[in-house]
């Protein structure tokens, strides 16, 4: 398996922030045989990878190759009558689905649709450009297309963890991140990821948490970079790492990196997995960010400082176990949080049920 840095390398840009990195895992990946080799090689070392050819030889991608209408059939073939929803846009917009211009909607239309239906606006739109573009995302592959997942499973992710579909003409998905780890294959098409690390985010310009284009805030800034609106968008765009995905080509990426994609061929589709590869129960550790915001973050400063430091302690462990001083059978529920993880739960949901 050769596994390298890609550009750019590591090191400071001219605001002397980090330069993020991005591994590039060539097509000799003969290594990564399991979920498990997956984790400790990639997925520990916090970084984005690129994995070429790590689907090439599934079904869906060799029926891909034929001609863009092929892998349409070939989904076809599992679907079930279970209507999706479905993303359609004017032309005019050029697949860039986004908020409308004073942020109160959005430049789209959402309906329910049998695939069969929208599979076909995709063709009609592939060959007249002057047609409304068509998009499906995170369409879960069982409750749409039962059996379509086993063939087509991704051997370095658990066979525990649900694949989804990306179906659709040419788009662009503004910025954004993901709540858990994400590996993105491509089956027809191409696709260019421009990916942000997560300590961008004030730079980023993110839009409204509860009012967004599909679950997850988006950057107002990646897809319209007016520097006078968005001033700090410049270093943003410094440490911005583009990548583009042919077929069979996948895309590994850690939780809350962001980033914008976009599919330039007539029809496209990509199949994803969404899963917590670190977790030590239960709990999302954005859950959490969200409890604190309601709880800390409209406070006096001098107060936040304070749970600031209780944080970086606690938490963030900054210097180390926090009960380091303590032999280990003296530290209580902090001594083996995986061992005590139901207990701490458990007060947890006392207090916040007020009992």
């Amino acid at each position: 398996m050769n596994v390298s840095p890609c550009l750019p390398a590591a090191g400071h840009d001219m605001t002397g922030q980090a330069r993020p990195e991005l591994t590039e895992i060539s097509k000799d990946h003969t290594a990564l045989v399991s979920a498990e080799a997956f984790r400790v090689q990639v997925i520990e070392t916090g970084r984005p990878a690129v994995i070429r050819g790590l689907g090439a030889a599934l079904p869906a991608t060799r029926a891909a190759s034929a001609e863009p209408g092929a892998v349409l059939d070939y989904m076809l073939g599992f679907a079930n009558e279970r209507r999706p929803q479905v993303f359609q846009s004017d032309p005019i917009n050029a697949g860039h689905y986004f908020y409308s211009d004073d942020l109160s909607g959005f430049n789209f239309t959402r309906s329910e649709m049998a695939l069969r239906d929208a599979f076909h606006a995709m063709l009609a739109h592939a060959a007249d450009p002057s047609a409304p573009t068509t998009y499906v995302g995170s369409l879960v592959a069982h409750a749409y297309l039962p059996g379509f997942a086993e063939p087509n499973h991704v051997a370095i992710v658990p066979r525990s963890v649900e694949p989804r579909l990306w179906i659709g003409n040419p788009s662009t998905a503004a910025a954004h991140y993901d709540a858990y780890e994400n590996l993105a294959c491509v089956i027809a098409g191409e696709r260019t990821f421009t990916l942000y690390p997560p300590d961008a985010i004030g730079d980023l310009y993110v839009g409204p948490i509860d009012n967004t284009m599909a679950g997850q805030p988006a950057s107002l800034a990646a897809g319209n970079p007016d520097p006078a609106r968005f001033p700090r968008f410049e270093k943003a765009r410094a440490r911005a790492i583009a990548v583009t995905l042919q077929p069979g080509d996948a895309l590994f990426l850690p939780k809350l990196w962001w980033h914008q994609v976009e599919a330039k061929a007539p029809i496209n589709v990509m199949l994803n997995y969404w899963w917590d590869a670190t977790a030590t129960g239960p709990d999302a550790p954005s859950l959490s960010m969200l409890h604190a915001m309601i709880a800390i973050a409209e406070r006096p400063e001098a107060e936040r400082m304070a749970f600031r430091a209780f944080f970086d302690h606690y938490v963030f462990r900054t210097e180390g176990h926090p009960l380091a001083h303590l032999p280990e059978d003296q530290r209580g529920v902090l001594g083996n949080l995986k061992a005590n993880y139901g207990q701490i739960r458990a007060m947890l949901l006392r207090a916040l049920r007020g009992s």
